[in-house]
């Protein structure tokens, strides 16, 4: 009884693996005759222009984690019970390293969009026509 069970699944599979593979050829067979992409370096367009859109999430983020350290830093400053500054402090604290880990990524992504630039550059210098 195993066997059969076996036997069935693979031939499930074989089956699926045809029908799969019958899509697949013409979809390949119609990019086959369009043309390469519309421009040499536009792989490298894109990718600089996501990791500019990312830096400037993640400056957005960078500004809220600054504007929430200097609340927690008020907060701290009107405390008026030992409880109340403890919580205070613990709030700062939070707070600072949220802004240093948020000042670590977007320092990150500027390094990482210098670099989709510099392909970018490099690409375009290498398909540039030779006059």
């Amino acid at each position: 009884m195993q066997l059969t069970t076996r036997t069935a699944g693979a031939g499930a599979v074989a089956a699926l693996a045809l029908a799969l593979g019958g899509v697949a050829a013409p979809a390949t067979a119609s990019a086959a005759g369009e043309p390469g992409p519309p421009a040499a370096c536009s792989q490298q367009e894109k990718q600089l222009d996501r990791a500019e859109a990312t830096l400037e999430r993640l400056t957005a983020v960078f500004e809220r984690q600054k504007e929430r350290v200097a609340k927690a830093t008020k907060r701290a400053a009107a405390a008026d019970t030992a409880r109340e500054r403890a919580e205070a402090r613990r709030a700062l604290a939070r707070a600072r390293n949220a802004k240093q880990g948020a000042a670590q990524q977007r320092k990150a992504q500027a390094q990482r969009v210098a670099k989709a630039g510099e392909r970018l550059e490099k690409c375009q210098e290498s398909s540039a026509p030779a006059t």
